[in-house]
């Protein structure tokens, strides 16, 4: 991502803006850039019964080019489910009602894994799959392991100056359990589909810049530091940098366990499907010849996610946008939201390395307080951490897709509700947000969305 928009940038239609490949793309980084989005778009359905089957060939696509290999499991047929034109997903805007979606809620028990990661539980795995492919010798057992609600409770916050910010936290319940009760002191998080373009360019931070951030914050008096998790795909412990905790290493990765955990499709790096020991009826559903994501499918979806570019900031000469950019800085959101960061060499895709972007994070775990906290540890990042998360392209959700769903439970309608949410290491911030003029307080959230 420059500092300023292309020539051709007007003509992009603004609910394509997280669509757009990174510049100077060869002939051949295109294709395999057009390729990956579809399969971004790509169907994933069932496999069929063993008469069905005999009607189609299983290592080719299915009927309307799906592919194979869904559930047994799962909360999403394709990516792009989640993921609308690459944003962000929707939280429900009303108490109760149907379960939740695309929205996920990640489980855990006290404990770690072998390598430091939370641990599942042993009935539900780490997330609930609300829906599956299972043809259930009991009619009366409903689909999926369970319905997930969520239920609104009013809050707020008042300015210095007697504006009254209304707010709202979820608190989730859980309806049809499947596969039992729950393990005692489990552990639930919300978590809202975050957006996916620029994050080949974040990956292409040197991990050497990464701690030297987590260094200078120290002189400042803030605690940022890096998550360290298990890398599969190499084999060892590296610097979290994807996801609300920073709990992915790399894209490669995050796609493969997401591709496992929300669509129930096995990967090469990932092979086993995901099934607790209970869920008899899940261990004996019939499976695709294993991975269900083939090596090509994987390996042109991870260049495609990589290949994302960020759009640039917008309206950058308006004076409320300079004077919000300057408060910005003088109110310390800079120390976190870091706005500029410079990539290292990169072999995936060259265009991305020795770059200057503006991506406005730092890569970080920050403890963000107790009223953001969703008490569940995530390797090193503790109940009441999370990343911070890059603010580039924010002020086009709505435009996106029409979500303006922020934080990690979507419970932010907008940039000022999640503001106001911001404590622990972000509270004094917040606090001199909260005494500014409500002049100031605009001009704030027209930088913000001038992003």
């Amino acid at each position: 991502m420059t500092d300023t928009l292309p020539a051709s940038a007007d003509k992009i239609p603004l609910h394509m803006s997280y669509l757009q490949p990174v510049p100077n793309l060869q002939p051949e980084q295109k294709q395999k850039f057009r390729n990956g989005e579809k399969v971004f778009n790509t169907f994933w359905i069932a496999v069929p019964n063993d008469v069905m089957a005999a009607w189609w060939n299983l290592s080719e696509p299915g009927p309307g080019g799906a592919e194979w290999g869904l559930g047994p499991t799962f909360t999403a047929t394709s990516c792009v489910a989640c993921h609308i034109q690459a944003g962000r997903g929707h939280a429900m805007e009303s108490s109760g009602g149907k379960s939740v979606f695309p929205q996920s809620l990640r489980l855990s028990i006290p404990g770690t894994d072998a390598h430091g990661g939370p641990l599942p539980d042993p009935n539900y795995g780490l997330h609930i799959q609300p829906f599956d492919t299972i043809n259930s010798k009991d009619t009366a057992r409903r689909a999926g392991e369970a319905e997930v609600h969520v239920d609104w409770k009013p809050a707020s916050a008042k300015m210095a100056d007697g504006e009254v910010v209304s707010l709202r936290k979820p608190s989730i319940r859980l309806e049809q359990l499947n596969f039992g009760p729950l393990a005692d002191g489990v552990m639930m998080s919300m978590r809202n589909s975050q957006a996916i373009f620029g994050l080949g360019y974040l990956e292409a931070v040197s991990e050497a810049d990464i701690l030297a951030l987590a260094e200078l914050q120290k002189s400042q008096g803030l605690n940022g530091r890096p998550n360290y998790v298990r890398d599969d795909v190499n084999d060892k412990t590296s610097i979290g940098r994807f996801g609300w905790k920073a709990n992915q290493p790399s894209l490669q990765q995050q796609i493969a366990g997401a591709f496992l955990g929300d669509i129930g499709v096995s990967s090469p790096l990932y092979p086993e499907q995901n099934c607790p020991a209970v869920q008899k009826d899940c261990q004996e559903q019939r499976h695709h010849t294993n991975p269900d994501l083939r090596p090509e499918l994987w390996s042109a979806l991870t260049f495609w996610v990589t290949g994302l570019d960020a759009p640039a900031q917008r309206d950058r000469a308006e004076p409320a946008v300079q004077r919000g950019e300057k408060l910005f800085a003088t109110l310390k959101c800079a120390q976190c939201h870091v706005p500029e960061l410079k990539t290292g060499s990169f072999e995936r895709i060259p265009q991305l390395g020795n770059q200057t972007i503006r991506p406005y994070t730092d890569l970080l775990l920050h403890d963000m307080g107790p009223e953001l906290a969703d008490g569940r540890p995530d390797y090193r990042a503790s109940g009441s951490d999370w990343r911070t998360p890059p603010l580039w392209g924010i002020g086009l959700s709505k435009n996106v897709n029409g979500s303006n769903n922020f934080l990690h439970d979507g419970r932010a309608r907008n940039l000022l509700e999640a503001i106001v949410w911001h404590g622990g290491e972000a509270q004094a911030s917040r606090e001199l947000f909260t005494k500014l003029p409500r002049k100031d307080r605009d001009d704030l959230l027209a930088f913000l969305q001038s992003l």
